[in-house]
């Protein structure tokens, strides 16, 4: 599944811009631009299961780190502050990861 089946290339193109520069990546601010935080929670879900390369039901940190080229395959790597970051803000019961749940509510949040 390709996120674009979600979310439309120009919003996709507006919030990578914005998260160009290293340490810029805000996930909230990618969210809302993207218009993910728009998406019912089947929509968010999908979009995870896109994000999730292992097909685990988890996001871990080492997927996080290529979460932007998941939008766009030329899109930078998050650094390691910026994948660490997120994963705080998202991992809710402490596991090291983020499940469909944890993500959605991020996204929703």
């Amino acid at each position: 599944m390709e996120v674009t089946n979600v979310l439309s290339v120009a919003d996709i193109s507006t919030a990578l811009k914005e998260c160009q520069a290293i340490n810029s990546f805000n996930c909230k601010k990618f969210f809302m631009t993207c218009g993910l935080s728009k998406k019912s929670t089947e929509e968010i879900k999908k979009v995870f299961r896109a994000i999730d390369d292992d097909d685990s039901g988890f996001i871990e940190e080492e997927e996080l780190k290529f979460f932007l080229q998941r939008f766009s395959a030329g899109a930078r790597v998050l650094s390691d502050n910026e994948t660490k970051s997120f994963m705080n803000t998202g991992d809710k019961d402490g596991d090291g990861k983020l499940g469909a749940d944890e993500f959605v509510h991020l996204v929703l949040s």
